[in-house]
């Protein structure tokens, strides 16, 4: 019975199995006549530039990023100190409250254990009755107060320490914004220097010289404005010494994160300028752009900060002549060049 069952089952995996034999080498032939997908299309030296710029740009608004997180670190960090001390302090002057409550304890005990308004009940000198009332009535102000100081020094002591723990929490918080930060910027930069590294030296030139041509392409429309007619060279004392130090930096290399006094970011190089005529502005350009006062283009004048772009991630400073001084990305120096020579977002005035 089981012999004759197997019989036909045999058969069809027969049937089964020479079919397959059969069909693969058309099934062969078929895929490999299939077309092969086109090939991508190459970009234009044009498209390389825009991909590389708005590579740098993104870095520059994560740089933005990890200088302000970095900003915010040594703050807390400094208020975190400022906080232990204060702790410290409370906790001594516990100590010595304290030490005061257990001396008034022991005056107590050395008189026997009997409060001293049962000894004012005792006593038949009206003197002595008269000076007891008066050291009760001091002796309880003292309690009093004392107490009262315990507890204001108890209270500040849990104030500081619950500042303590919000600004630790803040201060890690800023930490990880700070190390993320830092992986996206050199996340583009090497993307950057990648697409760069794959053009042959002669592309390389041409990419400099559109680069070039954009920067001059911006900076004639700018002018064709008519905005240097309403320009002035007059400016403040305190202007022009940043001017000076800022111009005094050119040729040094463009580093992210740096403030001087060898190398520089965007924004360091004119906080680092105004520091130098005794103004403190904000480390960021996103920052400089959103707490200084913004002056209207025509009323611009030298030591004035241009910010750059919609994201307002970069920034240099008006030196007159319808030019400024920057620090333009990595792998670039120090320079100046047309006030107008990337899109403007606003101006404003440190003073």
């Amino acid at each position: 019975m089981n012999r004759r069952r197997r019989r036909p089952y045999a058969a069809a995996v027969t049937v089964v199995c020479a079919l397959a034999v059969l069909a693969s080498p058309a099934l062969t032939l078929q895929a490999a006549a299939a077309p092969l997908p086109p090939p991508l299309p190459e970009k234009t030296l044009e498209e390389v530039r825009a991909e590389i710029d708005g590579l740098y740009r993104q870095a520059a608004a994560a740089t933005d990023a990890y200088n302000l997180a970095e900003e915010r670190t040594e703050t807390q960090s400094a208020e975190l100190v400022r906080l232990a001390r204060m702790i410290e302090s409370g906790r001594k002057q516990i100590e010595v409250l304290k030490a005061q409550a257990g001396a008034t304890a022991r005056a107590q005990y050395r008189t026997g254990g009997i409060p001293e308004s049962a000894q004012l009940v005792l006593t038949g000198d009206p003197q002595l009755f008269l000076d007891t009332a008066g050291r009760l009535r001091e002796g309880a102000k003292a309690t009093t107060d004392l107490i009262g100081e315990l507890t204001r020094v108890q209270a500040e002591l849990d104030t500081y320490a619950k500042e303590a723990g919000d600004n630790w929490t803040k201060l890690e918080a800023d930490r990880v914004k700070q190390a993320q930060a830092k992986k996206d910027i050199n996340d583009k930069i090497a993307a950057a220097k990648k697409l760069e590294s794959e053009l042959a030296a002669e592309e390389r030139e041409r990419l400099r010289r559109l680069e070039e041509q954009a920067r001059q392409r911006s900076q004639t429309k700018w002018l064709d404005s008519g905005i240097l007619a309403e320009l002035t060279a007059e400016t403040t004392p305190e202007a022009r010494r940043a001017v000076e130090n800022a111009l005094a930096q050119v040729g040094k290399p463009y580093v992210w994160g740096a403030e001087g006094p060898d190398s520089f970011d965007c924004s360091g190089l004119t906080q680092s300028a105004w520091a130098s005529a005794g103004k403190r502005i904000p480390r960021t350009s996103q920052e400089q752009w959103r707490l200084l006062p913004r002056v209207q283009p025509k009323d611009m004048r030298p030591g004035d900060l241009i910010v750059y772009y919609r994201d307002a991630s970069h920034i240099g400073m008006y030196i007159g002549d319808g030019k400024m001084v920057h620090a333009p990305r990595p792998g670039r120096n120090v320079t100046v060049a047309g006030a107008g020579s990337m899109e403007i977002l606003g101006i404003v005035r440190p003073t």
